[in-house]
């Protein structure tokens, strides 16, 4: 088994519309939700939200092609163009063996809405010609496929909340296999729209929470639901030799994955967290032994089940070696970002070992008594951990984590 390196990153989100900001802002603890201004709440129980602020398409593509992209491509292309320029893996890589995997947890969500409402008011042939392709949440990939002329494996995955952590995985295991030499692996999002905002409280899903300070509350005994984030995150993954070949910087090294199904409900995690506790014990599996400190980027979403839940599972895959590790919920800054969350969650893991920061959950103010471990409340801590893990838990049962090692010198 060849073995994978993460040598780019790129991330639109909430906090920051660059890795280097995006860096910045979550060890201040910078909150980025805030009122949803993108259309009248009035009628809405949900009023916050964590948007993406400043945002400029036509920074990484032309005017027409903005256009006929919704805005969740828009933040891929975005994120994506970061990360290859980062890496500096342009002309490096034979495009047969370069893959792009970037999923969406919903797709073109603005562009269904705005079309919908074309076709109620003005008839179907007013219907973009562009809306099929606009829509598709495999889009996103092509478009940075073609941009960057990607010919190897192209993989959109949709697993809800845990499609961009199934992204990452899954392009480390066709690394590894040798299906590839580069992939650039993500996942985007941009469902903060009436409709999404409306399903999501429905379904009782978000924080009903005005004050932005007491919507998203992580492992708290006060949480009552998610705050609907947006965004992407790219990370370019990389065969070692390959990246040593060249000379590139080495941000820390892939090594282990693991996807498994509750194969339980819908949209509740399984009591007790079983399959949760099972995907990390995979990722673990594949890294092997690794001594020193351990990180951990939850889910940690702030919704009642989800915290409680993670949190055993969190113990019953690592036992007593669970107490000494150190937890963050960066949705506690960045809101749930859905399909994007995976893939800026796992920039973020990346980023820990490689400056030897931990960033905090932040508004951690009453600790719940059954999310017991430590979720380093409020500040962000100096520690040279070794291994990071990030795990996501989407609807439909799905748990993923991605293990990443310090790569030493």
């Amino acid at each position: 088994m060849k073995r994978v390196v993460v040598t780019g990153l790129g991330a639109v989100t909430p906090i920051g519309n660059d890795v280097p900001t995006f860096w910045e802002n979550l060890l201040a603890g910078k909150n980025g939700i805030g009122p949803m201004d993108r259309f009248d709440t009035n009628e809405y129980k949900a009023k916050v939200a964590a948007q993406v602020k400043g945002f400029d398409p036509l920074r990484y593509m032309e005017k027409g092609e903005a256009r006929k992209s919704d805005l969740f491509s828009q933040y891929a292309m975005a994120a994506a163009c970061q990360a290859v320029e980062d890496s500096g893996i342009s002309g490096k890589v034979e495009p047969e063996r370069f893959g792009v995997y970037v999923g969406s947890g919903i797709g073109g969500l603005i562009t269904i809405s705005n079309e919908m409402q074309k076709l109620l008011e003005k008839g179907p042939k007013r219907v973009s010609p562009f809306f099929i392709p606009m829509m598709i949440a495999n889009m996103a990939a092509g478009n940075i496929a073609i941009r960057f002329q990607a010919k190897g494996p192209c993989l959109p995955v949709t697993t809800a909340c845990a499609t961009s952590t199934n992204e990452v995985g899954e392009a480390f295991h066709a690394i590894r296999a040798g299906l590839a030499d580069v992939i650039l692996a993500g996942g985007a999002e941009a469902a903060i729209t009436p409709i999404g905002v409306a399903g999501f409280i429905n379904c009782m899903a978000l924080s009903l929470s005005e004050d932005p300070d007491w919507a998203s509350l992580p492992f708290d005994s006060r949480r009552n639901g998610f705050v609907m984030g947006e965004g992407a995150g790219a990370l370019i993954l990389e065969e070692y030799e390959h990246a040593k070949k060249r000379g590139a910087r080495i941000y820390a090294e892939m090594t282990g994955y693991g996807c498994t199904c509750d194969a339980y409900h819908m949209t509740a995690p399984a009591p007790g967290g079983a399959g949760a506790a099972r995907s990390i014990s995979l990722a673990l599996e594949e890294t092997g032994e690794v001594t020193g400190q351990l990180y951990i980027n939850a889910h940690g979403t702030g919704t009642p089940l989800n915290d409680k839940t993670e949190t055993q599972a969190i113990k019953a895959a690592l036992g007593e070696d669970a107490a000494k590790a150190m937890i963050s919920s960066t949705k506690s800054m960045t809101g749930h970002m859905l399909g994007a969350a995976g893939a800026v969650e796992a920039i973020v893991s990346v980023l820990a070992l490689y400056h030897g920061m931990i960033p905090p959950t932040i508004n951690l103010r009453e600790p719940d008594p059954e999310c017991d471990l430590d979720y380093v409340p409020d500040k962000a801590r100096s520690v040279q951990a070794q291994l990071a893990l990030s795990t996501s838990l989407g609807f439909g049962g799905h748990n993923a984590c991605v293990a990443f090692k310090r790569m030493e010198g």
